[in-house]
């Protein structure tokens, strides 16, 4: 069976560290554990699961923390985990047995999906695919200060072992922000995947105009990856929405549609614009193919669930009331309920029915 070393950084996760290394311990064969300047536990939590404990000076520099991290690795292949993170006991089944299957059929990079938000049920609502193992060689090397990335190598396998992000504390932190600053001031030229991610980062600031500039930068950059162009012109309509550019807005969502055929997540972004200003017609024929677009899971693409089964169908249910088609609306909010049961929305829908009122 194929070994793997969990290789993890941490700083000041009492809070977290000893949930994370229990979901994972019987699942890998050795544990690294990096600390870049914890003042709290952590460091005596970790000692509980390995005695492979590292110290290393936090420079800002997320990919350096993390290749110092894979170099202590000696397993087959190298995982990577956050402190908040979650191998839920299906999935680390599910992980036990694809590394037996590692001996007769090996690769060099398995992408997992990461599920980072969940709805009031914890069933998750936004996920994507990233790099989870890495075959222990010279190109597993992390790149960036921020939004670190492992470039693919080599052989490629997707798997649908979930990792979950289970934040404890929520707070909004400017530490990525800074970092990004720090580079430009430092004379530092971003490349496509940064622009992308600072531009993120200014608008996850409310800093609508300069993110609105630094997408339009992106966008203009032929090296940008795909499914960050998709996801950019969404994010630069928000922006512009946030800024009164209505008609901008509108421009940069039909933009999209120049790069592939459109995921739920665009369709929705397009039908909300028209949704809001009482467009139902518009509104109801772009989230109708929100349900009939294909997910591009496997692409890395980030994927909001929701896009492609509840949201759209409830959305479609006020849409059709307000074109008069009551059985069209009802049926569409009875496919919202399948989607999320006992939803207080598709309740307070049923009851407006009942009394031939308008649904809100």
């Amino acid at each position: 069976m194929a070994s793997v070393s969990l290789c993890m950084i941490v700083r000041d996760e009492e809070d977290v560290l000893r949930r994370c290394l229990t979901s994972a311990a019987g699942a890998v064969d050795e544990i690294i554990i990096v600390d870049t300047g914890s003042t709290d536990r952590t460091k005596e939590i970790a000692a509980e699961f390995t005695d492979k404990i590292y110290d290393f000076v936090w420079r800002d520099d997320f990919a350096a923390a993390r290749n110092f991290a894979f170099s202590k690795g000696t397993g087959d292949y190298l995982m990577w985990l956050d402190a908040d993170d979650v191998l839920p006991a299906p999935d680390a089944e599910k992980l036990l047995a694809f590394k037996a299957e590692l001996d007769n059929n090996p690769c060099d990079v398995v992408m997992t999906p990461y599920d980072t938000a969940f709805d009031e049920n914890g069933v998750p609502v936004f996920s994507y695919y990233r790099e989870r193992l890495l075959r222990n060689v010279p190109p597993a090397r992390w790149e960036g200060r921020v939004h670190e990335v492992v470039p693919p190598f080599g052989v490629i396998r997707h798997t649908e072992i979930h990792i979950q992000h289970r934040k404890v504390k929520q707070g909004f932190s400017d530490r990525n922000l800074r970092i990004y600053e720090t580079m430009l001031a430092e004379g530092a030229v971003l490349g496509p995947r940064e622009e992308f991610y600072y531009a993120r980062e200014l608008y996850s600031h409310k800093r609508y105009a300069e993110s609105a500039a630094m997408f339009r930068q992106f966008l203009k950059n032929p090296k940008g990856w795909l499914e960050n162009k998709l996801e950019a012109c969404r994010q630069l309509a928000d922006c512009l929405s946030a800024l009164g550019k209505e008609a901008e807005a509108l421009e940069s969502l039909l933009n999209g549609l120049a790069y592939a055929v459109p995921g739920g997540e665009l369709c929705c972004a397009l039908g909300w614009h028209f949704f809001v200003q009482g467009d139902w017609k518009q509104a109801a024929f772009w989230y109708e193919n929100a349900l009939r677009a294909e997910k591009r899971r496997e692409s890395g693409a980030f994927v909001q669930e929701e896009c492609y089964g509840y949201l759209p169908c409830i959305q479609l249910c006020v849409c059709y009331d307000r074109l008069g088609d009551r059985e069209k609306a009802e049926m569409y909010n009875d496919m919202a309920g399948l989607f999320k049961p006992n939803d207080e929305a598709v309740e307070k829908n049923k009851r407006y029915f009942q009394k031939n009122n308008r649904p809100d």
